[in-house]
């Protein structure tokens, strides 16, 4: 009887891993709408499971239901107090609802993200989301609630002494927020120097831009393309190409 048991649970074991990782897959393909509906069937089914909770919450979030993210991921983070990726998307989509409301209605919400990011800090000293989370909410929020470039700047230095590249990204995005330019040039090219990934290329490409600094964009858009072989970077460099 008790094989009979053993062979009856392992199917059905098998059949919910199936549908976690159909889940994800949902997400992956950014089919959102279906993620969230299969999300709550299987919350459904695994009332306890925590990650049929979260891949729930990871579909709000997607879909932009923000106060059904919140909901969500709040569950999380009082069944694990001390998991950092669950305060640290608690704080996330705090964040992204106090951008949908008014800025009377923002204050609290965002002290409240603010919270969530750095218990997320604390607890995983090696949690590199939050510490861009972080370097972005003080570089974003009025000073009068709390905004800091010091603290964005500290935040920074956290994410260099994890990861280079991050921590040059981190503060090239810092100093293109404050319009200094030299400094904001300076870091992305440390970022390209030492990863050279699309990601640093398309970060100081932007950069460029939005200082509207054309023939050097181009410059490096020509060297991204060479370098990467991106179809992005290629219609990049033809339409900034015919608009100069």
């Amino acid at each position: 009887m008790k094989q009979l048991i053993i062979f009856l649970i392992i199917p059905l074991l098998t059949f919910g891993q199936t549908q976690f990782d159909e889940v994800q897959q949902l997400l992956n393909n950014n089919e959102f709408k279906k993620a969230e509906a299969l999300s709550l069937q299987l919350v459904v089914q695994y009332p306890d499971n925590l990650e049929a909770i979260e891949f729930l919450g990871d579909s709000y979030g997607r879909l932009k239901k923000w106060d059904e993210a919140i909901d969500t991921y709040k569950k999380l983070v009082e069944e694990k107090p001390n998991n950092a990726n669950f305060h640290y998307k608690y704080g996330g989509a705090l964040g992204m609802k106090a951008l949908s409301v008014s800025k009377f209605r923002a204050v609290s919400i965002v002290k409240n993200a603010k919270s969530e990011f750095l218990k997320a800090a604390e607890l995983d000293p090696t949690h590199i989301e939050t510490r861009w989370a972080l370097v972005e909410l003080y570089m974003k929020l009025p000073a009068i609630i709390g905004g800091s470039k010091r603290k964005a700047l500290h935040f920074a230095e956290e994410l260099h002494n994890l990861s280079e590249v991050d921590g040059f990204l981190a503060k090239g995005f810092i100093y293109q927020y404050d319009k200094e330019f030299e400094l904001s040039e300076h870091n992305y090219l440390k970022a390209i120097e030492v990863g050279g990934s699309e990601t640093c290329y398309q970060n100081l490409i932007d950069m460029y831009v939005s200082f509207n600094k054309h023939d050097k964009a181009l410059t490096y858009l020509e060297k991204a393309h060479k370098k990467h072989q991106s179809t992005s970077f290629k219609n990049q460099l033809e339409k900034l190409k015919s608009t100069n």
